[in-house]
């Protein structure tokens, strides 16, 4: 029996193509039947690492950030909430939307990754950041998206303040921007090929299938 395609996702919480990018990856591994055949790693990057713990105004930081107006602001907005439409999931932006700190997240996905539950957590953080406009640095929404992910809630937020696994998450930070990594999301496999952004299903499926012939 060939071993499975190991997929490194390097992304964010807060990237909007991340979730569109992991969501086509999802149906082009569906569409060609070899879910059993993969294993995806979500790996931490983060977007903005220096985001102060109280976040920052969406709008504004887009501003400062990428010299984005309110015209392109609305752009963005409206291009994802149509690619999101077509992979089932929604985006709600409003005027008081805040960027938040996701350090403590990356904690907790790595965590939820000794319990095979770190996409279904990854997938609930996003879904709380984008459809449900919460602050995923907030402790209270961690708790709420450990519980609905079936995780221990006080042990996995005891990892937060553990030196060490601040250190990993810094550590494997360290390591994708050294690979080369500097845009997010960044789809890798088996460590020898990536891809970046959100592709089309149709180029990950050619992607993948390229992929799973070269396993040893």
């Amino acid at each position: 029996m060939k071993p499975k395609l190991k997929i490194d996702m390097v992304s964010d919480v807060v990237c909007p193509w991340c979730t569109i990018g992991y969501k086509r990856l999802e149906k082009a591994i569906t569409d060609l039947g070899i879910s059993d055949q993969i294993e995806i790693e979500w790996q931490p990057f983060e977007l903005n690492p220096n985001m102060p713990a109280e976040g920052q105004n969406l709008q504004e930081h887009l501003a400062e950030k990428y010299g984005a107006g309110p015209e392109q602001h609305q752009q963005m907005q409206n291009q994802m909430k149509a690619a999101g439409g077509e992979v089932d999931f929604v985006f709600n932006y409003n005027d008081d939307m805040k960027m938040s700190n996701t350090f403590e997240a990356h904690i907790l996905l790595k965590y939820a990754k000794e319990f095979n539950k770190q996409t279904d957590l990854k997938m609930i953080l996003m879904k709380a950041f984008f459809t449900d406009n919460k602050d995923v640095s907030d402790r209270e929404v961690l708790r709420q998206s450990l519980q609905e992910a079936g995780l221990n809630v006080e042990d996995a937020i005891n990892r937060l303040g553990n030196k060490e696994a601040q250190k990993e998450i810094r550590d494997q930070q360290n390591y994708w921007k050294n690979m080369g990594v500097n845009s997010v999301p960044t789809i890798v496999f088996n460590r020898k090929s990536a891809v970046t952004g959100a592709q089309p299903v149709d180029i990950f499926k050619k992607v993948l299938e390229e992929a799973m012939n070269e396993r040893e």
